[in-house]
C-alpha cells in the first residue's frame, strides 16, 4: 500500500516483522484491533527470514555496501507535525550492527568455464590455420623462401633464451608445491561447481536462524490453537545425533531405539530406561531436594550411570552445558520426553521450505483480519507526550503522522536514549553449510539435529542442524548444515571452524576421507535477544513495547511467552490468538450476529476438542 494511502489513525503500530511482532499482530487483528504492520526491509521476518541462495548473496552485498557508506549526520525537521507538550524520539536503524562478521567462503569447484574455454580454444586454433594456408596460397614463391629463411633465422637465435624459461618455470612449478585438491562432489558422484550451485539457486532456502519446534512446545501449541498450522507443512525430525570419539552415532530416543540399539549393553539399557521413567514421575518437590546445588552432570554420576549414558542424556536429550543446574537439566529432560510420540521418533518438527514461513504464517492471519502491511517504508520518530509518559503517534519517513494507542518495535529500532546501560550484551555465533553428503549416511529424507561438546578448553559446545531436499530448503544432491553457538571467541569463523574442520572436509584439507565436503559456507554474528529487552521496560513511555530477537535457544518457548505477554499488556481482557474460523463458518454481513445459532456455532468450534485440533497441523512422512 502507498503512502498517501495510510489512515492516521490506528489502535497498534508494529515496526519489525520478525517472529514475536508478527504473532502480536495476529493476535491483535483477531480480537478487532487497528493494526499497522510497517517495516524498512525489502522481506518479511526480519531477522527470522528466509532467503534463496541467490537472495542471499545479493543481500550479503547490500549490507557489506551499507557498510562501507558513511552514517549520514541529516536529521528532517518534522517540528510542524508536533503538537502540545511533544518532542520527537528518532528510531535507530535495525541493521546498522545486528549482524556482523560476515565470512563467506565457496570450496565448491568453478572449472566449468574453464572446461568451456577448453572445448573453445581447438576451435579457434582450426579457425587460425585455414586463415594461415589461404594467406600462404595468394603469396608468392619468392616471399615464402624469404619468410622460411627469416623464420628459421629466428628460431635459431631463440632457442638458447627459450630452454632457458622453460626450465625457470619447471623450477618455479616444483616450489609452488603440489596441485590443488580434487574438485568436491556432489552425493550422486557429478562434479559440483558453484555455476551449478547458483543455477539451482531457488531451491535453497537458507535461515538465519536455526532453531526446531518442539512437538507439544508453546509454537505447535499456538500453530494449532490459532488454525495458523493450515497456512504451512511440518516434517518429523528424524534422527538425534551426538558426536563422541571422533564419531557422529544416533542417539536411541523411543523404548523400541533404546532396545534396539546395539551401541548399549542390556544393563545400560535397563538403566536409562528406569532413569527416563524416573524423570517423568518425578515431583517437584524431589527435584528441589534433588538438587543439593550440584550440576546435572554430577547429579547424573550420582545416578550410577555410566560415560555412555551421560554423555546421551546430557548432550543429545536434555541438550545442556556440564556446568548446568540439576533442576534445568532435569525440567529440559522432562520436556523432550513429554514431546517425544507425538509426530514422530524424535519430539521435534520443522516447517517445511524453512523457519521464515512461521513468520510470515502470522503475518497472513493478520492480514485476514484487516491488518494493514507495509514493506520498504522507513520510520523516523515517536512522538512523545512527557505529561502523560505515553506516545502519541509515529512520523514515518515520507512524513506522515500515524496516531496510535499503542506501539510495537523490533529491538533494533529502539533508540539508544532508551535502551538500559546495564543491559548485557551477548551475540551468537552461526554458520551455514552446503554440503555434498550426510554426517550420516543412510535415508537421504533424513533431517538429523546433534550437539557437539566442546571440542578444546575455551571452545563453546556447538548445536547442529542438518536438513535434507526433503524440506525443500536445499538443491538434491546436497544437504543444508546450519551452525549455532554462543560466541566466545569473537567472530562466527573463530567459534565454528573447529568444529566444520573435525567433522568435514574443504578444499584447504589435505586429506579427503569419508567425511562430507563443503560446497560453500557462510558465517556471521548476530546479537541474542535472550539479552537485554526486558531490562529496558522501566525507560520506555508506557503503551511502546520492545520485542527483542532471537535467542541462542533450540526451541521458541520464549519468543512465544514475550508475545503473549505484549498482547496481554494491549488487550488484557481478550483470548490470546483464539482459533481462526473455517471459511465456511465466516459470518457475512447479511447474517445476524446476534443469532444464537451462529453465536452456539462459534463458541463450538472455538471449544473444539484439543485432539482434533492436533490433526490440523500437517506432517510430512
Amino acid at each position: 500500500m502507498a503512502a498517501e494511502d495510510l489512515p492516521s489513525e490506528f489502535d497498534v503500530v508494529l515496526v519489525g516483522t520478525g517472529l514475536t511482532e508478527s504473532v502480536v499482530a495476529a493476535a491483535c487483528a483477531r480480537v478487532g484491533q487497528r493494526v499497522l504492520h510497517l517495516d524498512t526491509r525489502t522481506y518479511y521476518a526480519s531477522k527470522w527470514a528466509s532467503f534463496t541462495l541467490n537472495a542471499l548473496l545479493t543481500w550479503i552485498d547490500e549490507r557489506q555496501e551499507q557498510a562501507l557508506e558513511s552514517p549520514s549526520d541529516e536529521v528532517q525537521d518534522w517540528s510542524g507535525l508536533l503538537q502540545d507538550g511533544e518532542e520527537p524520539i528518532c528510531l535507530s536503524n535495525a541493521d546498522s550492527a545486528s549482524i556482523r562478521n560476515v565470512q563467506v567462503f565457496c570450496f565448491a569447484s568453478e572449472e566449468e568455464e574453464d572446461e568451456e574455454k577448453e572445448l573453445q580454444r581447438p576451435i579457434e586454433e582450426e579457425e587460425e590455420k585455414e586463415e594461415d594456408s589461404c594467406a600462404e596460397s595468394k603469396e608468392q614463391q619468392e616471399e615464402k623462401d624469404e619468410d622460411s629463411c627469416a623464420e628459421s633465422a629466428g628460431q635459431t637465435a631463440d632457442a638458447q633464451p627459450r630452454q632457458r624459461q622453460q626450465q625457470e618455470e619447471a623450477g618455479d612449478a616444483e616450489k609452488a608445491g603440489p596441485e590443488p585438491p580434487r574438485p568436491l562432489e556432489a552425493a550422486g558422484g557429478k562434479k559440483m561447481t558453484f555455476a551449478h550451485l547458483l543455477k539451482e539457486g531457488r531451491r535453497f532456502n537458507i535461515d538465519l536462524v536455526s532453531k526446531l519446534m518442539y512437538a507439544r512446545g508453546s509454537l505447535v501449541d499456538l500453530l494449532i490453537k490459532s488454525n495458523v498450522s493450515r497456512y504451512a507443512e511440518f516434517k518429523n525430525v528424524t534422527r538425534v545425533l551426538t558426536y563422541r570419539h571422533g564419531n557422529v552415532e544416533q542417539v536411541p530416543c523411543s523404548r523400541a531405539d533404546v532396545f534396539a540399539s546395539r551401541r548399549l549393553s542390556m544393563v545400560e539399557k535397563r538403566k536409562l530406561m528406569r532413569f527416563l521413567a524416573s524423570c517423568v514421575e518425578e515431583k517437584e518437590e524431589e527435584e528441589l531436594e534433588a538438587d543439593g546445588g550440584q550440576t546435572y552432570l554430577e547429579f547424573l554420576r550420582d545416578q550410577q550411570l555410566g560415560d555412555n549414558l551421560q554423555h546421551f542424556l546430557l548432550h543429545s536429550i536434555a541438550m545442556v552445558t556440564e556446568d548446568t543446574p540439576t533442576r534445568d537439566g532435569l525440567a529440559s529432560t522432562r520436556h523432550f520426553l513429554r514431546c517425544l510420540g507425538c509426530y514422530g521418533n524424535t519430539p521435534f518438527l520443522f516447517p517445511v521450505y524453512g523457519l521464515g514461513e512461521i513468520p510470515q504464517c502470522f503475518c497472513r492471519m493478520c492480514a485476514v483480519f484487516g491488518g494493514v502491511y507495509c514493506l520498504r517504508h522507513p520510520v523516523s520518530c515517536l512522538l512523545l507526550d512527557k505529561t502523560a509518559n505515553r506516545c502519541t503517534a509515529l512520523i514515518d519517513g515520507r512524513g506522515q503522522r500515524i496516531a496510535s494507542s499503542h506501539f510495537v518495535l523490533e529491538e533494533g529500532f529502539l533508540p539508544t536514549q532508551l535502551k538500559s546501560a546495564a543491559a548485557p550484551s551477548r551475540s551468537i555465533s552461526r554458520g551455514v553449510l552446503i554440503t555434498n553428503r550426510s554426517i550420516l549416511p543412510g535415508d537421504q529424507h533424513q533431517v538429523s539435529v546433534v550437539t557437539i561438546p566442546s571440542l578444546e578448553v575455551g571452545l563453546p559446545a556447538v548445536r547442529m542442524v542438518e536438513l535434507s531436499p526433503s524440506t525443500m530448503t536445499c538443491a538434491p544432491g546436497t544437504y543444508l548444515v546450519h551452525l549455532t553457538c554462543q560466541s566466545q571467541l569473537g567472530s562466527a569463523y573463530e567459534d565454528l571452524w573447529p568444529v566444520v574442520t573435525r567433522m568435514f572436509n574443504t578444499a584447504q584439507s589435505c586429506d579427503q576421507d569419508s567425511r562430507p565436503d563443503v560446497l560453500w559456507c557462510f558465517y556471521f554474528n548476530m546479537d541474542d535477544g535472550g539479552a537485554g529487552a526486558e531490562s529496558d521496560g522501566d525507560r520506555l513511555p508506557s503503551n511502546v513495547y520492545v520485542c527483542s530477537g532471537p535467542d541462542a535457544e533450540l526451541g521458541h518457548e520464549r519468543a512465544i511467552k514475550q508475545a503473549e505477554a505484549i498482547f496481554r499488556k494491549i488487550v488484557p481482557d481478550q483470548d490470546f490468538c483464539p482459533p481462526a474460523p473455517n471459511p465456511e463458518d465466516i459470518l457475512y454481513d447479511a447474517d445476524d450476529p446476534e443469532d444464537p445459532a451462529n453465536t452456539m456455532d462459534k463458541r463450538d468450534k472455538d471449544e473444539e476438542p484439543a485432539e482434533l485440533q492436533e490433526q490440523q497441523l500437517q506432517v510430512e512422512e
